[in-house]
């Protein structure tokens, strides 16, 4: 069993990581900022503190053997090219130097699939994130979803038409598959199965891997 710490705790993955990591006997301490902490799902132990601050809540993870962060911008979109910057990147920053400075054993992060055509500064955030993952030294898994369907993302599943056309076109193919959607159900998966095998070294999960985990 793992001790994970987590940031993003509230957010769209961790609220549903936190429970799930529970429930399979794994301790759980979930990060929440100020006056987020009460909704923080049960199971796990309350750190309050701030993402981009690492900070705020060093010497809290005190054990962990795993880090798994999650935490990025919101809905991205090529106007927030600037919160990119400001927020993905300084809490990646700040996360691997603390999980560094703790001894981490395993650190996840969840980046983006890559090349893209478009987003092109989401691309480059994460890219330099990643980068910085490898420069770590710390056994890694790195998950590159494109978008995550489920409650609150639906709306592309209007896109799911295309996206069959695409992966059936010789040209279109390798790019439709790498950009291809994947549901909330199968990056609970494959993030629990990331805690649950430890690589050696940098192991990189792109969209067909994360579609291939087994089901919960």
């Amino acid at each position: 069993m793992a001790d994970v710490f987590i940031t993003g705790g509230t957010g769209y993955m961790g609220q549903r990581l936190v429970p799930e990591l529970s429930r399979r006997g794994h301790s759980v301490g979930a990060l929440a900022r100020p006056g987020s902490d009460t909704n923080l799902p049960s199971g796990c132990q309350t750190v309050v503190g701030n993402a981009l601050d690492a900070s705020s809540y060093a010497g809290q993870m005190a054990g962990c053997d795993t880090f798994v962060h999650p935490v990025g911008v919101a809905h991205p979109s090529p106007a927030k090219a600037q919160e990119f910057r400001s927020i993905d990147l300084v809490a990646a920053q700040g996360a691997l130097a603390l999980a560094t400075q703790e001894r981490i054993q395993h650190f996840i992060y969840v980046s983006v699939a890559q090349p893209a055509p478009m987003m092109k500064a989401y691309i480059e955030v994460r890219a330099q994130c990643e980068e910085m993952v490898r420069q770590s030294g710390m056994n890694a898994t790195i998950l590159r979803p494109w978008y995550v369907l489920g409650p609150g993302h639906r709306w592309p599943y209007l896109l799911l038409p295309f996206y069959w056309v695409a992966e059936q076109l010789p040209m279109t193919k390798d790019g439709a598959r790498r950009l291809g959607l994947v549901t909330v159900r199968q990056m609970m998966a494959a993030l629990l199965a990331a805690v649950e095998h430890v690589p050696q070294g940098v192991r990189m999960v792109d969209v067909p891997a994360i579609r291939s985990t087994e089901a919960l």
